[in-house]
């Protein structure tokens, strides 16, 4: 009978020890599967990381500021559209001050956006912040306006219209008009923000076509800075120290319509006293031309935010895009400007 109770425990204590053992396997196994999946692992390190599919395209936009119409069109046209191709966007108003905008476009590169867009107050001084942003690996896209950088691979593109050429046409139209001219004819020139790429182009552009007729003679130019305010100003200095204005030439509509409130101030009939010249095509420009008060558009179109997208997803897709992208922009005459007027979208 012990005999019986011996065996029948060694039995129980093998059973016991193959089932510590059989245990003991199973964890091994357990432990060595992740490794048997790791090759598969390894091959997706080694490909491309793709962004979820939920992750949204980070668009940094450091605007100029809101000086304008004209701006506040192009700002409405970039947040519309940034939230139509579903991105992100983070928006800052440099108040026309360029330390703002640096200051913005250091944001964004700490932020890691993918793509950064602005339009620069100035042509110059941008090198050291577009040498930041593709060290960084974000590419940067410029709008609106140009820089003079002399490195041209700190920047995938620049959008917008051809400033030199809109300065062209405005000049063309006066030659044309006074090609007969016995006399000479008086211009005063409002300029836009000094030292921006829309005022240094639109000048040399006007200068450069008016020397074709000899009795166009500029004898004022000064900044009115973009702005409605400042045109007033500046138009009401020059209608006192000039006895004999007959064209102003304006860089933009806003210091165009300024102008207007100096010269009806000054008990003259703007359009029929003192021929009127601008740049841009906004709706208030749009109604004074209609009425006759300006006599001449030139249209710089700010609806840039569909291109803008366009070109984010471009570039991150790797796509090959053009290093300047030419907007297309028109030409108005009051009569002209009539059946348009209900169309400006700006």
């Amino acid at each position: 009978m012990k005999h019986a109770v011996k065996v029948g425990a060694l039995i129980t204590i093998a059973l016991m020890m193959i089932f510590v053992v059989a245990c003991g396997n199973g964890n091994n196994i357990a432990n060595t599967e992740p490794a048997a999946a790791a090759p598969a692992k390894t091959v997706e390190k080694d490909e491309p990381a793709a962004a979820p599919a939920d992750k949204k395209i980070v668009l940094g936009f450091a605007q100029v500021g809101a000086e304008s119409g004209w701006r506040t069109a192009n700002t409405n046209s970039i947040k519309d559209s940034a939230a139509e191709a579903g991105f992100e966007l983070k928006f800052s108003d440099a108040q026309q001050k360029q330390e703002n905008q640096i200051k913005a476009m250091r944001s964004y590169i700490q932020q890691k956006v993918d793509v950064i867009a602005f339009s620069p107050v100035i042509e110059s001084g941008w090198d050291t912040v577009l040498k930041e942003a593709k060290d960084a690996n974000i590419p940067v896209i410029l709008t609106d306006r140009a820089v003079d950088s002399k490195d041209t691979s700190l920047y995938v593109t620049f959008m917008g219209s051809d400033f030199v050429e809109e300065g062209r046409q405005a000049g063309k139209w006066l030659a044309d008009k006074y090609k007969d001219a016995t006399e000479d004819i008086n211009i005063v020139e409002l300029q836009g923000t000094t030292g921006s790429a829309p005022a240094n182009d639109r000048k040399e552009g006007f200068e450069e076509t008016i020397k074709s007729n000899p009795k166009l003679k500029i004898i004022a130019t000064q900044t009115g800075e973009f702005t409605r305010a400042k045109g007033q100003e500046v138009m009401t200095a020059f209608l006192q120290a000039n006895k004999k204005i007959d064209v102003l030439f304006a860089h933009n509509d806003d210091m165009g319509l300024g102008a207007i409130q100096a010269i009806e101030a000054a008990g003259l009939v703007p359009g029929k006293d003192i021929i009127i010249v601008t740049i841009d095509g906004v709706k208030d420009g749009f109604t004074a031309l209609a009425e006759g008060k300006i006599n001449f558009i030139v249209e710089c179109n700010p609806l840039l935010g569909p291109q803008l997208m366009q070109a984010v997803r471009d570039v991150l897709d790797g796509k090959e895009i053009p290093k300047r992208i030419v907007t297309i922009d028109g030409m108005f005459t009051t009569e002209q400007a009539i059946p348009e007027l209900a169309n400006r979208k700006y």
